[in-house]
């Protein structure tokens, strides 16, 4: 089959694979996820990623701040103001016993800047959602590694060969979602180091009937591994669910084939707008266009060559 730059496809089969598996991926489901950073440290130990962090960063109470070469799974901490829906979610107040901030501790330094709601209690709540790789169906990271590096499985997912790898960063510019990254470091320190990396999805994992790490480590089956076809029809009877219940904000991401990359591998339910996790709204492969612009300069470089010879013949005379 000839290679796709846009437009829905089986990835697999596109690579070249003969009798390829059904595609596998990620279902994301933020609602029920806790922020308790399991499938970050799962990760990790299981891919065997350097510590990359662990400051607060004065913007968030997350430490990871994103996804980069040494952290594939991120969870992010989002506090918006408190919305009347959060019942639907179950999102009730609950005293651990710990010590807070009473309400006439309100103007002390570091208070919340959220007014109390009429019960005394902040009127704010937490997002949580862990971010991967996306696995996008059309990867602009694969189509632009001059190395062969970057390669596509027989389960759909791509994968980094770090041994291939020359560390040139085309794939970094070329991802829509800001995902992988050259590991930072000095060679022969730092394992890795100058080389691109990003989630596999577990590939050696997965290639022997196991659940990626990440997903085997989740508490409240937050993120969910399975066929890519599947959890997509899970996931949109999920936002349907809480459509009915009165949760209007909720929405599947990377669902639809027809989007600028081709759907992705990862897909996500969210609880607002794609943005307020940091995810480009409409993202695009990078290379939708190369083959008009490789047919467009070969147009304009034989008229060149036409106007000159033109140029060279009248000369002549």
């Amino acid at each position: 089959m000839p290679n796709s730059l846009f437009g829905p496809l089986d990835p697999a089969p596109d690579a070249g694979w003969q009798d390829a598996p059904d595609r596998e991926g990620f279902l994301t489901d933020t609602s029920v996820c806790i922020g308790c950073k399991a499938c970050e440290v799962a990760c990790k130990e299981w891919n065997q990623l350097p510590e990359d962090g662990l400051d607060l960063l004065g913007s968030s109470f997350d430490n990871s701040k994103s996804l980069g070469a040494s952290t594939w799974r991120q969870v992010k901490f989002i506090e918006q103001p408190g919305r009347a829906d959060d019942t639907v979610l179950g999102r009730q107040p609950v005293d651990l016993g710990m010590p807070g901030l009473r309400p006439d501790d309100a103007s002390l330094p570091g208070a919340l800047d959220a007014a109390p709601a009429a019960d005394g209690k902040p009127d704010f709540r937490w997002l949580m959602s862990s971010d991967v790789c996306k696995h996008c169906t059309h990867a602009g990271c694969l189509d632009v590694c001059p190395t062969g590096s970057l390669f596509r499985t027989e389960f759909g997912t791509v994968v980094v060969q770090d041994e291939i790898c020359n560390g040139c960063g085309y794939c970094v510019a070329a991802c829509p979602f800001g995902v992988i990254e050259r590991r930072p470091g000095s060679k022969g320190e730092v394992t890795n180091a100058g080389v691109a990396q990003k989630c596999t999805l577990c590939y050696d994992r997965i290639g022997a009937g196991q659940t990626p790490a990440c997903a085997q480590a989740c508490p409240t089956e937050s993120i969910q591994f399975g066929d890519v076809t599947e959890l997509r029809e899970r996931g949109r009877a999920r936002v349907a669910t809480l459509h009915e219940q009165g949760y209007t904000s909720a929405r599947m991401y990377g669902d639809d084939p027809r989007d600028g990359v081709g759907g992705t591998g990862a897909m996500f339910l969210l609880l607002d707008e794609p943005e307020v996790y940091g995810l480009p709204p409409d993202p695009v492969v990078t290379t939708k266009d190369l083959a008009d612009i490789f047919r467009k300069g070969g147009v304009g470089g034989l008229t060149l060559l036409v106007g000159v010879a033109l140029s060279f013949l009248g000369g002549r005379r």
